[in-house]
């Protein structure tokens, strides 16, 4: 469980705040600012609970990482499980999938983020201005990046605050709308579609292994990553029941279909709260944003010191002790992606690819467990009941993926496969290395 290190090391700048900023950042995007009218249609009154027990039963595939993660000091988090536990073809491919589903992510939120800004002003409408948002966002977010995991943090420090204050206004505003009836519904409730309804709900979760990617850059990460695995969690659940209370207690059943938080807004505080919903949209996706582009270079970063990718991805900066070529060659891809509009098919399996990341991981526990020193073991974090809980994370990451659809299942064989042709040039580069080198 040795985790190679570089010539010029990378810096542990980021603290439990910080990590928790990442956490958030890649929990609480565009999501939930459409996804509540989406899941009121099939779940009524019932939406609120759902989104809170679905945080519960989804703490299980929290918790497995957080253990996970208290095993282990270097960047990397899903591809090191994998690797360690199974062989270097699955950490690559663990690695390459997660990192597909983040930059497909960023690309399609970007795009979202233009038109939500098109929707403040005619300055941003159209096809010029739209192409000049998501290349500024991009480019900024990336040369950000490259200076600094610091700066990177504090980014998101930011977005993170101007995103959650509308937000909890929004709720404390939003509270006198809500009756008995609306925070505890009489039962029967109709309750349709249940498999699809919970499969399209869980977006709303996904993102928090971010934090265990950035382990490397990570101050005590046996012990802050844990608590901010947990306490994320939580909290995001905590705060998606009441902003999803306060929609159900605001919105008209019949208007579900159509309504977003933005109404939610008009209807409490008029064109103000409108506007201070929408920036909310606009911060929520760039903090989004910066959590991806800090996150998505580190895994090509963690394979190619894996020897998994050729070594020119390892290159670390030497004024700025960052990944450099791999947050330069993430945040080139995503821009194309982003301004041509294909990442689409991509971005729809991405959420599949990531659930197969998160089976591999969960399943590599019990191996890295016995791999553990007895040093580690003392303060590593474990989890109660032995296998208790990662066979109750598994059964949901299966359920959830028996909910996808065939064309899904095709975009991810191709996104597999396109990873596989670029670890048999390295696997191949590095035979004919060892063939050719004197004995």
């Amino acid at each position: 469980m040795a985790n190679p290190t570089n010539a010029t090391s990378l810096r542990r700048d980021i603290g439990i705040f910080g990590a928790s900023f990442l956490a958030l950042n890649a929990m609480i995007g565009a999501g939930i600012f459409a996804l509540p009218g989406k899941i009121a249609i099939n779940a009524g009154l019932l939406t609120p609970w759902l989104f809170l027990v679905v945080g519960v039963f989804f703490l299980t595939i929290v918790l497995c990482f957080a253990e996970l993660a208290s095993y282990y000091r270097g960047t990397g988090g899903p591809v090191l499980y994998a690797n360690d536990a199974f062989g270097p073809l699955a950490g690559f491919s663990t690695g390459w999938a997660i990192y597909l589903s983040r930059a497909t992510a960023f690309a399609a939120n970007a795009n979202v983020m233009a038109i939500y800004l098109a929707s403040l002003h005619d300055l941003f409408a159209g096809p010029v201005a739209r192409a000049a948002i998501i290349t500024i966002v991009t480019s900024g977010l990336t040369w950000a990046n490259v200076c600094g995991v610091r700066d990177g943090v504090r980014t998101m420090a930011v977005f993170t605050f101007l995103k959650v204050t509308p937000l909890i206004l929004m709720i404390l505003f939003g509270l006198q709308y809500v009756t008995q009836s609306t925070l505890l519904p009489a039962l029967p409730i109709e309750f349709t579609e249940p498999g699809s309804t919970v499969l399209l709900l869980i977006y709303a979760y996904v993102g928090f292994e971010t934090i265990s990617v950035t382990a490397g850059e990570t101050a005590r990460p046996r012990k802050t990553l844990p608590m901010a695995y947990v306490g994320s969690i939580l909290g995001t659940a905590l705060l998606y029941f009441f902003i999803v209370l306060v929609f159900v207690s605001v919105i008209p059943a019949e208007n579900y279909r159509v309504a977003t938080l933005v109404d939610v807004g008009r209807a409490i505080a008029g064109q103000l709260g409108a506007l201070a919903i929408t920036l909310a949209a606009v911060f929520s996706i760039g903090g989004n944003l910066a959590g991806s582009i800090l996150a998505a270079p580190r895994l090509i970063y963690s394979m190619a010191e894996n020897r998994m990718l050729p070594s020119w991805f390892a290159h670390v900066h030497p004024r700025f002790a960052t990944p450099d070529r791999t947050i330069l060659v993430t945040g080139a891809m995503i821009l194309v992606l982003a301004l041509s509009g294909s990442f689409v098919q991509l971005a729809i399996a991405s959420s599949v690819v990531r659930l197969l990341g998160y089976i591999v991981s969960i399943a590599s526990l019990p191996a890295i467990r016995r791999q553990a020193t007895p040093e580690i073991r003392k303060t590593a974090f474990r989890l109660k009941g032995g296998n208790l809980v990662p066979i109750a994370a598994l059964l949901l990451c299966f359920w959830l993926l028996a909910q996808s659809s065939l064309q899904s299942w095709i975009a991810v064989l191709v996104l597999l496969a396109i990873g596989w042709f670029f670890y048999a040039i390295e696997y191949w580069a590095a035979h004919r290395r060892r063939t050719q080198s004197p004995p």
